[in-house]
């Protein structure tokens, strides 16, 4: 694959975390109806932020299904606390992330044990949630973004790491796989930002590129005003597009995910490329309305979409990098899908 020099770097970061391990456990007086507990608290939490997320990952097997919202409600926390606090005050975050990272935690705090079984089951590198808070804790500071390479660094923090994450909890063929999540996650970021100017702004924070806005005629001014312009119009026409290909280039990496996973994260990405449509629909007005694709939407792609996951070839010989612990704790994850 023939890489950008924002990617180079990106690639760098992603194969540093890829060899950090922490071994984690439960505590021993962990109990199945805890760990029970705390999963369904895990999807409570994707189930009331992510319509999109929640109906994605119910494609996947009763195990990874689990794992996939508890590593939501870890980066959902995380993302709210950061959201919620003042700016530059990072002490609550730091308390989080304690907490989420620890290697045994307390059987009554629900998301981080079902967070620390998740990890210990897939194997998950901390190193990667911990790139996770520090690419959310950015928002406590930076508010705007001078290139497209500054964004992508931001957008691999927020997002690559959680598609990195993902691959651990799906399986994924070898290392080969994580260019392309990370591409995919940039893309996933990037149909945000582009949804979310209006709400971005109103918070105090512009993460479109200045130097993009600038080589379209654009300020600040215009995203304050609101209106739609053919300036407006040709500057979001470049970012679809380019947030397009980077969908396209995204695409091969799904075949090299284990098969059972591959539906999931067709459906979830192209969830998300429905927003970039329902903005062009509505001539790119993001400062009145939130783009969205709508329920049905969703559903009535599925059966293509599982077509199109199909379409990948299998090989049954393939060694997926998707391990189980040798010694597995009594969980809920044992007794069926609840």
């Amino acid at each position: 694959m023939i890489t950008d020099s924002w990617e180079d770097r990106l690639l760098s970061l992603a194969f540093e975390a890829r060899h950090s391990r922490r071994q984690v456990g439960l505590p021993a007086e962990t109990t199945a109806a805890q760990l029970a507990r705390a999963y369904e608290a895990c999807t409570a939490v994707t189930a009331k932020h992510s319509k999109s997320f929640h109906l994605a990952s119910g494609l996947l097997p009763p195990d990874k299904r689990r794992a996939a919202r508890a590593l939501y409600a870890f980066c959902r926390i995380s993302d709210d606390i950061v959201d919620e606090a003042k700016s530059e005050d990072d002490r609550a975050l730091l308390r989080w992330s304690a907490r989420a990272l620890q290697e045994q935690p307390i059987v009554t705090d629900l998301i981080s044990l079902a967070w620390a079984d998740t990890r210990y089951r897939f194997h998950i590198p901390v190193r990667y949630a911990e790139q996770l808070i520090e690419g959310v804790a950015r928002d406590l500071t930076q508010t705007r973004y001078q290139t497209f390479t500054d964004l992508t660094t931001y957008a691999y923090g927020v997002a690559s790491t959680v598609g990195l994450m993902s691959m651990h909890i799906i399986g994924y063929a070898g290392p080969e796989a994580i260019a392309y999540a990370i591409k995919l996650g940039v893309a996933l970021q990037l149909t945000n930002i582009l949804r979310d100017v209006a709400e971005d702004w109103q918070n105090g924070r512009v993460y479109l590129p200045q130097e993009e806005l600038a080589a379209f005629g654009l300020s600040e001014a215009d995203i304050a005003a609101g209106i739609v312009t053919g300036r407006w119009r040709e500057f979001m026409r470049f970012q679809i597009k380019r947030t397009r290909r980077l969908y396209t280039e995204a695409w091969p990496g799904i075949g090299l995910l284990h098969p059972d996973g591959r539906l999931a994260i067709v459906a979830a990405a192209r969830f998300y490329q429905g927003i970039l449509d329902d903005i062009e629909q509505h001539d790119y007005d993001v400062f009145s309305r939130r783009a969205y694709l709508s329920k049905w939407g969703k559903i009535k792609i599925l059966p293509g979409l599982w077509w199109k996951s199909r379409q990948f070839g299998r090989n049954h010989n393939q060694e997926w990098h998707h391990h189980q612990p040798a010694v597995m704790h009594k969980t809920a994850l044992m007794q069926g899908d609840q």
